[in-house]
């Protein structure tokens, strides 16, 4: 059986050469990490929820940046927590949900107050490619062979490469022309990048089904709905940003 891997970090190869299989009813399912990861969105979803409640009725964004930051670093630690414990997931992650929630508010705020509609477009098509991946999962119309794995990561790899480059930058008053802004190049790199993303939920499918037949223990149902997690909040960002450069042309 070829090496797992996944673009993921949360969802990695190295993740279950450090856990023991289980061979009881304590082991790992696919059907228990669906329910864990559909807790997950109810909990970012509420969270979300009520950063929009609090600033869209009131049409002021003054409000929203504490929400942001708190969000942004705190789910950073807390992701790094769960990369390193993951017997911690069942804990951690549904802390991360909470957390990204307010990121996910914060921005989907922003964004509707500039693009009004552009919210419910950006759901729709994330839970959309979310459904239709899924679905050429189990038929099996993509194989999921060791090339396309790596062929997956690379592109992640190159990806996450020029976000921290252009961070780094723009520490420095530095900004990268054309990539982030709505025109042809800005537009074309979004597409290149949810494309990217959407890959990553087909690796993160395999690594499901591959984690349940090797009798993973139960707490990697929550780390294997925390990695999920991690793809579909990069995709929905993703298309937000794609949605706002075709509404800036």
């Amino acid at each position: 059986m070829a090496m797992m891997r996944t673009a993921n970090p949360a969802l990695s190869d190295a993740v279950f050469k450090s856990v023991q299989p289980y061979v009881g009813a304590d082991k790992m399912t696919i059907s228990g990490t669906v329910n864990r990861a559909a807790i997950l969105l109810v909990l970012l979803a509420i969270s979300a929820g009520y950063v929009w409640a609090t600033f869209v009725g009131r049409q002021d964004m003054s409000g929203v940046m504490p929400y942001l930051m708190v969000g942004v670093f705190g789910g950073l630690v807390v992701a790094i927590v769960t990369v390193f414990k993951k017997e911690w997931a069942a804990y951690t992650s549904p802390v991360y949900a909470v957390l990204e929630g307010l990121v996910i508010g914060g921005l989907s705020v922003a964004m509707e107050m500039r693009f009004p509609g552009i919210v419910i477009q950006a759901v729709g098509l994330t839970f959309g490619i979310l459904a239709v991946l899924l679905l050429i999962y189990r038929t099996g119309l993509i194989n999921v062979t060791q090339k396309f794995r790596m062929g997956v990561f690379a592109a992640t790899g190159g990806v996450m490469l020029i976000y921290l480059v252009t961070m780094g930058l723009g520490f420095f008053g530095i900004h990268m022309p054309y990539l982030f802004q709505g025109g042809p190049i800005g537009i074309g790199f979004s597409l290149v990048v949810i494309v990217i993303a959407s890959l990553n939920l087909i690796l993160d499918f395999d690594f499901i089904e591959r984690g349940a037949e090797r009798g993973a223990p139960k707490y990697m149902e929550w780390y294997a709905a925390f990695g999920l997690m991690v793809t579909l909040i990069w995709l929905y960002i993703e298309i937000l940003r794609l949605l706002a450069n075709l509404r800036r042309r």
